[in-house]
């Protein structure tokens, strides 16, 4: 059977990703997948964060994501954003309008993720998670419905990270403000269906994006059931899916795409 699905089915959609420093990430992956289906891309990135990790990238990555989205034929803007300011989402939209018209995608990808447990965490370290994982998620998703043309196609993406599955006892901020997350997906996808805007989140579960150590591989790999680890295209496959007019019956949806993940 001829396989007849249109390659270039985002031709003339305009996607913003956050959240996307490194070659090696998810957020990379999804403005590449994105970019193959036709999307212009702007994507956002903040180094301060991306330079606390061990797995950082190069500095010259975002540049390179650039170059590497534009060998897709489409157009690809980045500014580095620091989401954690109340106005940075207004400030986005006003950016991309400028450079590529009102977006029709929005992928919340960006987060905001260290270790703590009920004997370390402080009201700090729960609203850095705050600040990023759910306010900035939740003021950038209500800035691109309002901007939203009537009579188009909109898609809302949220990144989950499987908290309703099971506890993260060492990641409390992290799993208390992703887990909204998905409050906030369900709840807004009824909201704002009238619209034509779906929303939905993706659980991409354990994937490698250079934070894995060979031992963490080893370990991670045999709980899945194909053997292997997620990788990030595994995602970007998901999301481009359902940014696509192939997935505009789903909405209010968190899907765990993490390859039969054994907890």
């Amino acid at each position: 059977m001829t396989n007849t699905r249109n390659l270039r089915d985002l031709n003339g959609k305009i996607a913003i990703v956050t959240g996307a420093s490194r070659l090696k990430g998810i957020g990379a992956s999804i403005c590449l997948e994105l970019a193959k289906r036709g999307a212009d891309i702007f994507f956002t990135y903040w180094t301060p964060y991306d330079n606390s990790f061990p797995w950082r990238g190069h500095q010259t990555e975002p540049a390179r994501l650039v170059e590497l989205v534009e060998k897709q034929g489409v157009k690809c803007y980045s500014l580095e954003l620091d989401l954690s300011d109340p106005s940075s989402p207004k400030h986005l939209l006003d950016v991309v309008h400028n450079n590529l018209g009102n977006p029709h995608i929005l992928v919340n990808n960006a987060c905001y993720s260290t270790s703590d447990s009920y004997e370390t965490l402080s009201h700090s370290t729960l609203d850095s998670h705050y600040e990023i994982n759910v306010r900035a998620t939740t003021l950038l998703s209500l800035e691109f419905i309002k901007r939203f043309e009537a009579g188009g196609s909109g898609r809302i993406i949220n990144l989950s990270s499987g908290q309703s599955l099971g506890p993260m006892t060492d990641e409390l901020s992290y799993a208390i403000t992703k887990g909204a997350v998905e409050t906030l997906t369900y709840t807004l996808a009824a909201a704002v269906a009238h619209k034509g805007i779906t929303v939905n989140a993706v659980n991409p579960g354990p994937t490698d994006t250079g934070w894995m150590s060979e031992d963490d591989k080893l370990n991670l790999a045999s709980r899945f059931p194909k053997g292997r680890i997620g990788e990030p295209k595994d995602a970007a496959n998901l999301v481009s899916f359902l940014a696509s007019e192939e997935g505009a019956w789903v909405t209010g949806q968190i899907i765990h795409s993490e390859g039969g993940f054994r907890r």
